[in-house]
């Protein structure tokens, strides 16, 4: 249990997305879902919640009276999600309590985790993203107390 305590001191904390990119089962990558440039937070508190939050590249502002088919686009271009999560040392599971995406809700998000200095990786299982099947990679740097 000593070792896990020690990876989760390294897991909690606040994070910074510095890219996603995804990898389909045959290696071809790209930068699918988010696009290019995306930006994105993620807080583990040491009480065992996580906080999420990915707002895709290239958004654009809505305009006064926004229509449907703009505010349809600003929904589908923005993850947020909240819940409780559990950390084994190479495994982390976000348990989702509340989402941009109902469907989420009440689902476990399984994500290996890899750390490298001021950065942790985080990969899903291969997964159907766009007609492909495909596993994402984010990468997260740690923010410091005055970012």
């Amino acid at each position: 249990m000593g070792a896990v305590s020690l990876e989760k001191n390294k897991l909690v904390g606040a994070w910074k997305l510095v890219s996603a990119s995804s990898t389909t089962s045959n290696g071809e990558r790209n930068e699918a879902p988010y696009g290019s440039n995306p930006t994105g937070f993620l807080t583990y508190s040491e009480d065992g919640r996580v906080t999420a939050l990915i707002s895709y590249g290239g958004r654009k502002p809505l305009s006064v009276g926004a229509s449907a088919e703009q505010q349809a686009e600003a929904f589908k271009t923005f993850l947020a999600y909240a819940g409780h999560y559990a950390f084994t040392g190479e495994k982390i599971t976000h348990r989702i309590e509340i989402s941009s995406i109902q469907n989420y809700v009440n689902r476990d998000l399984v994500r290996s985790v890899k750390f490298e200095g001021d950065r942790m990786i985080l990969t899903t299982p291969p997964t159907r993203v766009n007609g492909k099947i495909q596993s994402v990679e984010l990468i997260w740097e740690r923010l410091l107390a005055d970012s």
